[in-house]
């Protein structure tokens, strides 16, 4: 077995796939010692001698690559499948009527129903079993409390009286939503034990949210199940509307 030394050409140490092939084929070793003698010899290209070719390669590759624009957006002939769904088809209220209470339009002194019918001047709405009344919670209260809806800790609070209409429907609404406005706020603790001993949920919203709110679940369970409290978007604690 010829002796394997170190030559000048190769100072690193011999990988174990070298010796392999050592062992088996001393002649495919020796023929890949002399090509790897030949490589160190041929002086290496500069760092930017290589970067400029491989720029070069690159650029002439991207030109022939580069695909055309198309001449149209047109993706072909539409297709005749009934296997396609219809979206328009998935809307289970699609073709269930709005009721007539509906909320069209919140203006800032007032509503617009779906019936055609105006609130304005300033007063609020009280929507329970598919009929439209007038609201001015705000003047239940008297004396320091006349035209304010909100108590010292920021709460909404009103008197008993303004929930008088609740007391007198019947049935009953499952659940009431509430719009104060502008702007949400907390409802105090004894206006909800009040709503509550009705037998009723309550929701909070602004009153933009709590129409459309009252629009989906009305549409959905009934006006029987749902009803709405809505004070105008205009409401200033203090001044009424402005």
């Amino acid at each position: 077995m010829p002796f394997i030394r170190p030559t000048n050409l190769t100072r690193s140490r011999p990988s174990i796939r070298d010796l392999s092939t050592f062992l088996l084929c001393p002649e495919s070793y020796q023929a890949g010692c002399a090509s790897r003698a030949i490589c160190q010899r041929t002086p290496s290209r500069s760092i930017q001698q290589l970067r400029s070719s491989s720029f070069s390669k690159f650029s002439t590759l991207s030109a022939f690559q580069v695909s055309p624009k198309p001449k149209s957006h047109d993706r072909g002939p539409p297709s005749s499948e009934d296997t396609q769904t219809d979206f328009g088809s998935l809307n289970v209220l699609g073709n269930t009527p709005a009721p007539s209470t509906s909320i069209d339009a919140c203006l800032w002194d007032g509503f617009h129903l779906n019936s055609g019918v105006k609130i304005v001047g300033g007063s609020g709405v009280l929507l329970v079993a598919g009929e439209a009344f007038t609201w001015k919670p705000w003047e239940a209260s008297d004396g320091e409390r006349k035209l304010r809806m909100v108590n010292e800790k920021g709460q909404f609070d009103v008197p008993d009286e303004a929930w008088g209409l609740l007391e007198l429907v019947w049935p009953k609404p499952d659940l009431l939503i509430l719009g104060l406005g502008k702007d949400m706020r907390p409802i105090s603790p004894k206006t909800r034990q009040r709503i509550n001993d009705l037998g009723i949920r309550i929701d909070i919203q602004d009153t933009r949210n709590a129409a459309a709110q009252f629009n989906l679940l009305a549409t959905e369970r009934g006006v029987g199940s749902v009803a709405a409290a809505l004070v105008p978007l205009g409401w200033k604690e203090g001044l009424g509307i402005q």
